[in-house]
């Protein structure tokens, strides 16, 4: 927790105090009283700018000067570019093919080099390990680092101090690092408040890890939730072992049903992935599980390709 706190402090001058919104509307269709943290409304539009940033803050000048690397699909790639852009080093993110034209058109504004690859995990890591042995870049991944989670945790420290007495939280997973920081920062304050997340049926890893015990890997996901096709990390699974108290699977129809509700109801323009979070609270399997009265909810992020809308 002593983290997660000293990375609030050295994040503070770089990133927004995200908005906490509440919908009566939605609050009628989940039978209690919601509330969404709004990291949508984040730099770079998502959650992840926060664990970036506090990622490269902390590097030593020496670490800077060589510049920074990552892999991603888009939110950590524009979240890392950013903040490598506020330090004035250099930025290299290895994105997917299939990344979204919006998201890698973001990395390249904030001054980021962009390397593609093909949509497969394993091309994305030997591709990262080919910039990093020609740059000596630092290489700071997606989610599986201790000062991304650390980062990642200052959300839902912002949400439990401006919310007290919640009963449970909940945020959505892909590779894990949102989760494992809510996880941390839940289980310090506010004990007695469980942690679900909320995942996509089509990419369940972190549903098939809780359920067996030991991690399993991702394979061949296939969801609208672009930002959650990833698998849990060594780091991260632990966390989803533990510290979460379920993991609830959504379908397509759901994600985006969720995501229509925010839209329009809400007024929250969020991406399906943080859908996926409001998703899983309406699912019935959520509902049986307990009756919870307060609910945090963190929207992970807002960039949506607004020519490709799911519906």
């Amino acid at each position: 927790m002593e983290m997660v706190r000293e990375a609030a402090k050295r994040i503070h001058p770089y990133v927004h105090r995200t908005a906490v919104s509440t919908c009566r509307t939605i609050n009628r269709i989940a039978g209690c009283e919601l509330f969404f943290k709004c990291e949508q409304l984040q730099k770079v539009g998502a959650f992840k700018f926060r664990g970036a940033c506090n990622a490269v803050m902390k590097l030593s000048d020496v670490e800077a000067q060589r510049g920074v690397l990552t892999h991603s699909s888009g939110n950590h790639a524009q979240a890392l570019a950013l903040a490598a852009n506020l330090r004035g080093i250099r930025a290299h993110v290895v994105m997917p093919e299939d990344s979204s034209i919006v998201k890698r058109q973001a990395v390249e504004d904030y001054g980021a080099v962009v390397v593609t690859c093909a949509p497969v995990l394993a091309a994305r890591e030997s591709t990262a390990a080919e910039v990093q042995r020609t740059t000596g870049a630092t290489f700071i991944p997606p989610y599986d680092h201790v000062d991304i989670i650390a980062g990642q945790g200052t959300a839902a420290l912002e949400l439990l101090e401006d919310v007290p007495g919640l009963d449970a939280v909940v945020a959505p997973v892909g590779g894990g690092g949102l989760i494992s920081g809510t996880c941390v920062v839940v289980d310090a304050l506010t004990p007695s408040a469980r942690v679900f997340a909320g995942e996509p049926l089509g990419a369940d890893d972190a549903a098939q890890s809780k359920q067996a015990g030991v991690l399993v890997p991702q394979t061949s996901p296939n969801t609208i939730a672009d930002g959650l096709r990833t698998s849990l990390g060594e780091l991260t699974w632990p966390y989803v072992r533990d510290y979460v108290e379920d993991v609830i699977t959504v379908d397509e129809d759901q994600i985006v049903h969720a995501m229509r509700l925010l839209w329009e109801r809400a007024k929250l323009l969020v991406e399906p992935s943080a859908s996926v979070a409001l998703a899983a609270v309406l699912d019935d399997r959520f509902r049986q599980i307990k009756r919870f009265n307060r609910i945090g909810v963190i929207l992970s992020g807002g960039n949506v390709d607004l020519n490709h809308l799911p519906w």
